[in-house]
């Protein structure tokens, strides 16, 4: 039942706005009361069965999307079908307990989200700057990764604290909203309706923001043993991130060493043990729609319903293949039958992969929270592309033609700025 009022709720929005659906349960509130209130006893009894009913469908709403009932048409209208089924069973002291429990409840949730949304607006960044400061080139005395985390494992469960915090604030109403405006966005129509997807694009440039840190990382070390050894290191980290559940990270680190400017350093690439970096990028290799990642996100899956510590509960789904999927549910489905009825298997089935998310997202993170490595992580500067390049040539020098015309453009770019 929980599945299907989840769904219920879930897929509505596509057809229906989520207070103009409320206004029509208050409805159907008023008149199942008008039809059986005055009638026989069997009659109050189908009373305060849908009665109970009603109670379980706004317990699971107010709960799964607190979101809805922010505005004060929707809170108005919650307080009334509230009171209307408290009538429906006056002599049962428990429903007006679980109605006040259920409003309480509420209210401590959408503070909590206005609170967020306070520090969010606060930080957000302007969309050019895409949330972090490019710097140029960043001094080269500054302090590197290493010293601040040296140990691969340290590394991965402080990143894998970072994507919990950022996934806790995507809710199902985010993921939904792609769907129900993926057609206009591809329009480039009705931007202003999608502002609630904030959430998901602050994770999507999280994500963005960690590969140009590790390509950063390894593009500014001048010595070639150095920088052998930092890509070794990222290679442990991306590892230790595979073991741990936290796909996303791994997927983001790889994605770094597979930039240009860090993929050129062959030098570099030819003193490193790539055994394992290779067994990575097996893993997360796009043929067959990324068949080997979708296994090994099974098996953590698997893993997690049966485990019995938080540590094996871990799942950090590939967050762009994750959007990939529900759109391409979205696309290949229609939302209506040919005989103009909802298709809801599509919806049930788009509706259990964000249900998943849910429960992923819901894990405590086992690990200590380390603010140094977190701090460095989060605000360290990184290298925009252009100065990776130069970095990366400077390290090693260019190779063939179309590396040296590069090598040309940037220098002279580099002179006419100073």
């Amino acid at each position: 039942m929980r599945t299907y009022i989840f769904t219920f709720l879930l897929s509505s929005r596509v057809f229906i706005h989520p207070h103009e659906l409320l206004a029509k349960v208050g409805q159907m509130c008023i008149k199942q009361k008008q039809q059986l209130e005055a009638g026989t006893e069997a009659e109050k009894a189908k009373l305060k069965s849908f009665a109970a009913k009603i109670i379980q469908l706004l317990k699971e709403w107010t709960e799964t999307f607190p979101y809805d009932f922010q505005d004060e048409k929707s809170m108005k209208e919650l307080k009334e079908i509230a009171h209307r089924i408290t009538q429906c069973d006056e002599e049962n002291g428990t429903v007006k307990k679980i109605i006040s429990q259920m409003t309480q409840n509420l209210l401590m949730a959408l503070s909590a989200r206005s609170q967020y949304q306070e520090i969010k607006e606060k930080f957000r960044q302007p969309a050019t700057d895409k949330g972090t400061i490019l710097k140029t080139k960043p001094q080269s005395t500054q302090k590197d990764i290493l010293s601040v985390c040296c140990d691969p494992l340290i590394l991965a469960q402080q990143l894998t604290h970072i994507e919990l915090e950022r996934v806790s604030n995507i809710y199902p109403e985010d993921l939904m909203q792609i769907v129900s405006h993926m057609d206009s966005l591809d329009n480039h129509k009705c931007r202003g309706d999608v502002t609630k997807t904030y959430n998901l694009e602050a994770y999507d440039n999280w994500f963005n923001c960690l590969s140009m840190l590790v390509a950063t990382e390894i593009c500014r070390v001048v010595k070639k043993k150095q920088r052998t050894r930092m890509v070794e290191f990222f290679i442990d980290v991306a590892r230790e991130c595979f073991n741990i559940g936290n796909f996303n990270s791994m997927m983001a680190i790889i994605s770094g060493m597979n930039l240009s400017p860090v993929a050129r350093l062959k030098k570099t690439w030819s003193k490193v043990k790539t055994a394992k970096f290779d067994v990575l990028e097996h893993h997360m290799d796009p043929s067959s729609n990324f068949c080997n990642y979708r296994t090994a996100l099974q098996g953590a899956a698997q893993r997690s319903q049966t485990a019995n510590s938080n540590r094996e509960k871990i799942v950090i789904p590939v967050f762009n293949l994750f959007i990939k999927d529900i759109y391409f549910l979205h696309k290949i489905h229609t939302n209506r039958l040919p005989n103009g009825q909802i298709n809801f298997k599509k919806f049930w089935e788009i509706s259990r992969q964000i249900h998943d998310f849910l429960t992923w997202k819901q894990v405590e993170c086992p690990f200590e929270k380390d603010k140094k490595i977190q701090s460095y992580l989060l605000t360290a500067p990184i290298y925009s592309e252009e100065a990776l390049f130069i970095a990366s040539f400077e390290s090693e020098g260019p190779e063939n033609h179309m590396e040296k015309d590069s090598w040309k453009t940037l220098r002279t770019t580099l002179l006419n700025r100073a």
